[in-house]
């Protein structure tokens, strides 16, 4: 969206302006506008915005506790905003009613932290679930579509494992194949790269950029790993204590004058985000009033 601060007294000069805002509009696929979002007395979100474009990989990053996760189930319409608004490819999907929300559901892939694997099905069977679910293809079909998937995660070989004989890459990757079995149009990574050896993050970070430009993804990712994830996303958003508090590219980011990004990109133990939690002077503290730690018994 480009900010337009001239005033155009020509019809045919805002003609061509109203049709460039479309334009960029129609490249959006998940907007957010004035989101807020509260659990109890804890402000979760206070008046965020954010674009998602289409087929491009776009990261969410920030402390842990920041809505990261709500973020995503937001987007999938698991709850609703406070007040504010989610538009999926045009649609407002808090006003949404069931069965427009189970359609578009559909077209969504998510893998969880976890894995979320259903245990007592093999790899095959937990990658064919979606699609005996949600198709009336053959099963004959169904055989096709779980090996195409799960050699684009390369485990084809490992389709008649149980999820207990899995390494926790392997998971991974199953729920990964598991996730894109729809081809959906939207994947959303929740912390993708929590709990992973060098060599299984390594894997993961290459199929999440391959899936999605090779499957017309777009694609999500929350995260606070920050190596792994500038290294594939083409946009970032940074968040913290319910703003976004910066935006842009990784190279963007890394070269802003904001204190609070620099503190997160490289990990500095104190600045915006104090090291220490408020509390009162350390000397008072110690000293009490009366030279007594608070709360102590005396004898």
């Amino acid at each position: 969206m480009q900010v337009l601060s001239s005033t155009y007294s020509d019809c045919d000069e805002l003609g061509k302006i109203t049709k460039l805002i479309m334009a960029d509009d129609s490249d959006i696929l998940v907007k957010v506008r004035d989101l807020h979002f509260e659990r109890g007395d804890r402000m979760i979100f206070d008046g965020v915005d954010l674009d998602i474009p289409r087929g491009k990989i776009t990261a969410i990053m920030g402390p842990s506790g920041t809505g990261k996760t709500t973020m995503l189930r937001l987007i999938g319409g698991q709850i609703a905003p406070s007040s504010g608004t989610v538009h999926v490819e045009g649609q407002h999907i808090a006003g949404l009613g069931h069965s427009a929300l189970y359609q578009i559901r559909k077209r969504m892939g998510m893998l969880f932290q976890n894995g979320a694997l259903l245990t007592d099905m093999s790899v095959f069977n937990n990658v064919a679930f979606p699609l005996r679910e949600h198709t009336k293809l053959s099963e004959d079909m169904i055989r096709d579509l779980v090996l195409m998937k799960l050699h684009a995660v390369g485990l084809r070989g490992a389709r008649d494992l149980m999820p207990s004989e899995l390494s926790g890459g392997m998971s991974r990757r199953v729920a990964l194949a598991r996730a894109i079995a729809l081809d959906p149009m939207i994947m959303m990574y929740d912390e993708p790269f929590t709990g992973q050896d060098p060599i299984s993050m390594g894997v993961l970070v290459k199929l999440i950029r391959e899936l999605n430009d090779a499957l017309g993804l777009t694609s999500i990712i929350v995260s606070h790993d920050i190596a792994e994830t500038c290294s594939i996303a083409d946009y970032i958003y940074l968040l913290s204590n319910g703003k976004v508090v910066g935006h842009g590219t990784a190279e963007e980011l890394g070269n802003s004058s904001s204190e609070w990004a620099q503190q997160f990109l490289n990990g500095y133990s104190d600045g915006p985000v104090p090291f220490h939690y408020e509390a009162k002077d350390y000397f008072a503290d110690l000293m009490d009033g009366s030279g007594n730690q608070k709360g102590a018994v005396n004898s």
